[in-house]
């Protein structure tokens, strides 16, 4: 039986494409275990999935002043201990990374254990967890065109996004029904996200009397950011968040509004949804969502909408452009190779996946 760990954490973009490859690599008959962090949203996420997770102490990597600084790197110090003695106990045959800043630890310790690695990076530029183990794995994966020059000799491969199989399960008509709606008017699905969702929920309701005249709406307004004066306006349905709704909500959605998140717009791509983007500020984020959000709209899979400039005047003129081109932007993405990069990465996997004794 082949036996492989997987690490990344941090955020959910950091844990949700390694639930994509799991899943395959399951049906493959593939024993696995997860190395994250003990407070991160990976345990959680990981946990729920029924794999074995075992936590290392992570420090974090900034780019900026910080009195932490001095004490993180013993941290990753006490990582890689940690981590070369349950590399040994577990003895995978390789190891997957995902990013974020307990991936470190892990790498540093295969590497020093001679296990290959299989990293992959989402976003556009590389993170710094990515750039700082570069020279220690085998291959890394990339999910944008533009993401393979940031990458030193030949190790990058473009594998596009794995996608979890639930997203691509989603049904319409599920969707229309549990919001009540109907198929004679389109949907439109917007999500903040959790992070300054407040300035886009804010536009969103000072536009709804304009939008509803066109649209039925799905809006993901982020915890505690719902406002109950909304919840009886016919053809709008709000949520705080969703989990197990969400593949049926985007089935029944012809346009979506989103932050420009790496995992969620090739989410978007690859149930082939027109996208508005309204990425994250160079001061709420490092700047990957910008250029996350200017690649796709140059490959013309959308339309950006900085923040600085969405009020609800900018925010209906880009959806009644976006509504127009729709048709167009679907036939482009049919013609995406990338979709889902699911497939892709396992079968590195499977060629890096060395015999051990």
């Amino acid at each position: 039986m082949k036996k492989i760990v997987f690490t990344g954490g941090g955020t959910a973009g950091h844990v949700t494409p390694n639930l994509a490859v799991m899943a395959r690599l399951r049906k493959l008959g593939w024993d696995m275990e997860y190395i994250g962090s003990k407070d991160g949203i990976e345990r959680e996420i990981i946990e729920h999935e029924g794999v074995p997770f075992h936590h290392i102490a992570s420090g974090k990597l900034r780019r900026y002043f910080d009195a932490k600084n001095f004490k993180d790197p013993f941290k990753v110090l006490q990582g890689v201990g940690q981590a070369y003695r349950l590399l040994g106990k577990i003895k995978p045959h390789i190891v997957f990374s995902k990013g974020g800043f307990v991936t470190v630890p892990v790498i540093v310790a295969s590497k020093l254990r001679g296990i290959p690695v299989i990293s992959h990076e989402s976003d556009y530029t590389p993170g710094l967890a990515n750039k700082i183990t570069m020279p220690l794995v085998s291959r890394i994966c990339v999910t944008f065109p533009e993401t393979l020059k940031y990458v030193r000799g030949d190790k990058a491969e473009r594998t596009g996004l794995p996608i979890r199989e639930q997203i691509l399960d989603g049904k319409a008509s599920r969707g229309l029904q549990m919001n009540d709606f109907h198929s004679q008017k389109p949907v439109l699905f917007i999500m903040g996200g959790s992070l300054g969702a407040q300035r886009i929920n804010q536009t969103v309701r000072e536009s709804l009397e304009a939008l509803l005249e066109r649209f039925q709406v799905i809006h993901i307004c982020g915890k505690g950011n719902t406002d109950p004066s909304f919840d009886r306006i016919r053809g709008y349905r709000q949520y705080a968040y969703v989990k197990d709704e969400l593949p049926d909500l985007l089935a029944c959605a012809d346009l979506v509004v989103s932050r420009a998140g790496s995992t969620s717009i090739f989410e978007f791509l690859a149930l082939r949804k027109p996208m508005l983007l309204i990425p994250l500020t160079r001061q709420a984020s490092r700047g990957d969502q910008i250029l996350n959000a200017e690649s796709f709209r140059g490959m013309g899979y959308g339309k950006v909408l900085f923040e600085e400039d969405l009020n609800p005047e900018s925010l209906i003129s880009n959806l009644w452009g976006l509504s127009a081109e729709q048709d167009e932007i679907r036939q482009r993405m049919e013609l995406n190779p990338y979709g889902n990069g699911t497939d892709h990465v396992v079968k590195l996997l499977e060629t890096y996946c060395l015999p051990r004794t």
